[in-house]
């Protein structure tokens, strides 16, 4: 069978000529850098999800450790979160210096399973970062049932859930601070992009400060004159540009129409793939409406006979772009190295060994599905380079 003319990625952002206007726009106004499209476009992320408030940074990573340096994590504190992630759900207790402890996933929704975070839980633990993984809400009512026994910060890392719904709640409006991404392959983009929402002023005051180098006006400088700031604390330069910003307030007016379509190319995924044998279709958590970033197969190389590995060159190789979602963090050289060692989180490990990324994102047509589909049946039958 013949490959594709051009790869078919997994992920792709769809901007039109609306979205290029907005940018445009702002290139011809006096602001470049942070001007006024910032706040319209962290109003529309807070008014969309239900929060009260919303402060955007220059990309997710950014936003996660502002969070962190918001909620008060130090160096001997410990945070939990999951190892099927993106290491930056990781990374950021570590800007900070506390620990990384990670709880095994639920092998049904694929996510941080409560149990195992309330098992985990000790004197040191300061706060708990559960990710929506693919999109699928993890179970936030519950890991904030255990936040509150034990007075723990919770922020959720939804890097792939906005547009996504809880128990009828949008993801953004449960959690003590949620991150959501805008990078290219996210539910919509800045290019690069980061924002937490919280309905806490607290958090939203420090969130401000820590992205702007901790200069802030405070009273004093007020008394000195309009030209006067002070620096309060060691913050960083995370702001996002007016550039990003307008192209994000355009793309938020499409997020509901990218969703529907991503559930449109789920069902054919679904249906399509349902009986063909060793290939395991993704779950919905019951009550939950999945963002659906992500469509990730788990595959029994017993039934297939064979490897993870030779059905995604194989794929690869007929231009289908084929993903892995994700290597268990603590599996990285770097936290090797801070002792963690291969097991700690069986489920997780076999999710690993199992897993396989579809092409997913709104600009799909039908036929770009059935393409995989058909592409992925002849890997799995070895007939790939075949004419049929």
């Amino acid at each position: 069978m013949s490959k594709r003319e051009t790869m078919l990625p997994y992920g792709q952002q769809w901007i039109d000529d609306e979205d290029i206007e907005a940018v445009i726009t702002t290139l011809r106004s006096p602001y470049l850098t942070t001007g006024p499209n910032i706040g319209q476009f962290e109003e529309a992320v807070a008014t969309y999800v239900g929060a009260k408030y919303a402060v955007a940074f220059s990309n997710g990573t950014a936003a996660l450790h502002g969070a962190c340096y918001a909620a008060g994590i130090t160096a001997g504190d410990e945070v939990i979160t999951t190892p099927i992630t993106f290491a930056a759900s990781a990374n950021c207790a570590r800007y900070m210096g506390a620990d990384v402890v990670f709880a095994d996933i639920d092998k049904d929704t694929y996510n941080i399973d409560p149990v195992d975070v309330a098992s985990k839980i000790t004197s040191r633990t300061k706060a708990i970062i559960p990710v929506d993984f693919t999109g699928q809400p993890c179970q936030i009512d519950l890991i904030m049932d255990i936040a509150r026994e034990h007075q723990l910060v919770v922020i959720q890392d939804g890097a792939h859930s906005l547009g996504a719904e809880y128990k009828g709640a949008k993801i953004g409006s449960q959690a003590d601070m949620t991150m959501f991404s805008f990078h290219p392959v996210k539910p919509v983009t800045t290019a690069e992009g980061g924002v937490i929402v919280t309905n806490s002023e607290q958090y939203y005051e420090k969130l401000k400060l820590f992205r702007s180098h901790g200069i802030t006006h405070t009273p004093y400088a007020k008394e000195q004159g309009e030209w006067y700031y002070e620096m309060v604390d060691l913050g960083y330069n995370y702001r996002m540009t007016d550039l990003q910003a307008a192209l994000g307030s355009s793309q938020m007016k499409k997020l509901d129409s990218f969703m529907k379509r991503r559930r449109q190319l789920v069902a054919i995924y679904t249906e399509l793939l349902k009986d063909v044998p060793g290939i395991q279709v993704p779950s919905q958590l019951a009550d939950t409406n999945s963002g659906w970033h992500l469509y990730s197969i788990q595959i029994n190389q017993e039934v297939t006979k064979k490897s993870r590995k030779q059905i995604f060159e194989a794929m690869r190789a007929a231009n289908i772009g084929v993903h892995v979602h994700y290597i268990p963090v603590y599996w990285f050289p770097y936290y090797e190295q801070l002792g963690y060692e291969r097991g700690l989180c069986p489920i997780a490990e076999q999710w690993y060994a199992q897993a396989l990324t579809l092409p997913l994102y709104p600009k799909m047509t039908d036929e770009d599905v059935q393409d995989v589909v058909h592409r992925l049946r002849m890997a799995l039958l070895d007939r790939m380079n075949t004419d049929e």
